[in-house]
């Protein structure tokens, strides 16, 4: 019979008997991999709700209409048309001009009452619950307590400035001013919740640590404050720039879209609803799609991206 050698200090691999154990194998999707597999089931479905109308409005877009009734295919009749119409660059000026000068005002006062909110005073509960009162009311509502307020008659602005029969909804500039004023009045309570969520995250350990090494109150709220409140910003302003470029009710309500004060969401309506003509108003709706969504992703990419839909760091890899 053959002698079987076994050579010293080298353990046998055979099967489990021997006394080296078997290296697992790892078998099936990773944890990641089965992760999006559960999950795609309802991206695509959400993707297939978002998308669709996205879609169909597309299409319309590229028919003719006469009122409702389909006329042929015009190809890119509808967005030549749109491009070369003066009140379609007014109404972007206008959505523009309205964007800006909300969100930056928005943000810099709702900055303001989120630090107020976060101190600890007695009375913070009433402080609070008064700072978030304009919000709560409907902005249909909001919009026609200012268009009295602001208007002629009653005049109740003019009878507090002591400015006589100033007609601020009749004039170009002032029109859109009253539109920018009461929409910071009604959103900022908004920008200054999100921002107070995430002062709320923000660890007093930190703070002490910045006030044992010297840093004053504006250094702290500088270089401490600002930098973790990030996220929380961009999701505020991010959230504040998508929903005024999109801005139908205030100025609908207040000024009817006259004296330069027409959004690109009232001048899809007139020609949606008001005047029907489905293919150019489908034309008009995608434009005013593609304009968001650059003004979007522009707005992630220049804010930071990562803070988004996270960093994608994993195991020291991006």
């Amino acid at each position: 019979m053959a002698e079987t050698t076994v050579t010293p200090g080298r353990p046998t691999r055979s099967g489990n008997g021997g006394r080296g154990s078997p290296r697992p194998v790892r078998q099936g999707l990773s944890e990641r991999a089965l992760g999006k597999v559960f999950v795609s089931p309802s991206i695509i479905l959400m993707a297939m709700v978002a998308l669709f109308p996205v879609l169909y409005a597309f299409v319309l877009s590229l028919y003719l209409y006469t009122r409702r009734q389909p006329i042929g295919f015009g190809g890119i009749d509808n967005y030549v048309r749109a491009l070369t119409d003066s009140r379609f660059w007014d109404s972007i000026q206008f959505t523009f001009i309205f964007t800006v000068t909300s969100v930056t005002a928005e943000f810099l006062i709702g900055l303001g009452f989120a630090l107020l909110m976060n101190q600890a005073f007695r009375g913070r509960g009433v402080t609070r619950a008064a700072i978030l009162i304009p919000w709560v009311i409907p902005t249909v509502i909001a919009a026609q307590m200012w268009f009295f307020m602001f208007n002629v008659t009653p005049g109740f602005i003019n009878s507090v400035l002591g400015l006589g029969n100033f007609n601020w909804l009749g004039q170009s500039g002032w029109a859109t001013f009253t539109v920018v004023f009461a929409d910071v009045w009604k959103t900022a309570p908004f920008v200054a919740l999100l921002l107070l969520a995430g002062l709320q995250t923000i660890p007093n350990d930190v703070y002490e640590s910045a006030r044992v090494d010297g840093a004053g109150m504006f250094a702290r709220f500088w270089y401490v404050t600002l930098p973790l409140l990030k996220p929380a910003i961009l999701v505020a302003l991010l959230f504040r720039t998508v929903d005024a470029l999109r801005v139908y009710d205030l100025p609908q309500v207040m000024t009817r879209g006259a004296f330069g004060t027409e959004s690109l969401s009232m001048l899809v309506q007139q020609y949606v609803v008001r005047t029907p003509n489905p293919g150019y108003g489908a034309a008009l709706s995608t434009l005013t799609f593609i304009v968001v969504l650059g003004i979007g992703i522009i707005f992630v990419r220049l804010l930071g991206r990562d803070l988004v839909i996270g960093s994608g760091v994993e195991g020291g890899r991006r």
